[in-house]
């Protein structure tokens, strides 16, 4: 009879794994996931049947983590979408700077070809808020799928931008904060139709 599993394992499992591919990729082995996690590798297999797996639960559970983050004290009710995205936006950023070995992880698992589009499509199903939030106020030209793609890089590159500042010059981070979401505001959004 297996014995049951534990959830903190499996999330010191997840943990280690982060550290693990934020600083070596998607090469590093899962004897030395495991290790870290202080758990025996057949252990790990336990939990994950593959690498492959692993992996996808990595970028679910980090993806779940940032958007939990990212939609805290939005006011779905009461906030113009300006705010409600500008507060989107800071509470991305901040989770950025503060979880660079979870950013690392996640930029790697990304470009890895390993993420299923089942995983895609869950982590897409987590925060429908969110994406109703976004797809009001995208411009329709940046809804099309030849360009959504091309819309999150310019996301993503704005962002980046910003973090990267806001890291150099802390004292300056909520200039370069209000700046990116202005900017980005500007360039991906009806800016010029408020409802």
């Amino acid at each position: 009879m297996a014995r049951p599993k534990s959830e903190d394992k499996r999330i010191a499992l997840l943990q280690a794994a982060t550290v693990a591919i934020a600083q070596a990729g998607i090469s590093a082995s899962t004897a030395s996931i495991a290790r870290s996690a202080g758990v025996a590798e057949g252990t790990l297999f336990r939990y994950f049947a593959t690498k492959d797996d692993l992996l996808n639960a990595l970028y679910i559970w980090l993806k779940h983590d940032l958007g939990s983050i990212i939609l805290q004290q939005v006011d779905f009710e009461a906030a113009s979408p300006k705010q409600q995205l500008n507060s989107v936006w800071d509470n991305y950023i901040d989770w950025e700077i503060t979880h660079p070995l979870a950013n690392a992880c996640m930029r790697h698992l990304a470009v890895s070809g390993k993420i299923t589009q089942e995983t895609e499509q869950q982590v897409a199903n987590m925060f429908p808020e969110l994406d109703r939030l976004c797809e009001s106020r995208i411009r329709p030209i940046f809804r099309e799928p030849p360009l959504r793609a091309f819309g999150d890089g310019l996301f993503l590159a704005l962002a980046e931008t910003t973090i990267d500042f806001a890291i150099r010059e802390p004292q300056r981070a909520p200039v370069f904060k209000e700046t990116g979401f202005e900017t980005m505001w500007r360039a991906l959004t009806n800016a010029d139709n408020p409802a």
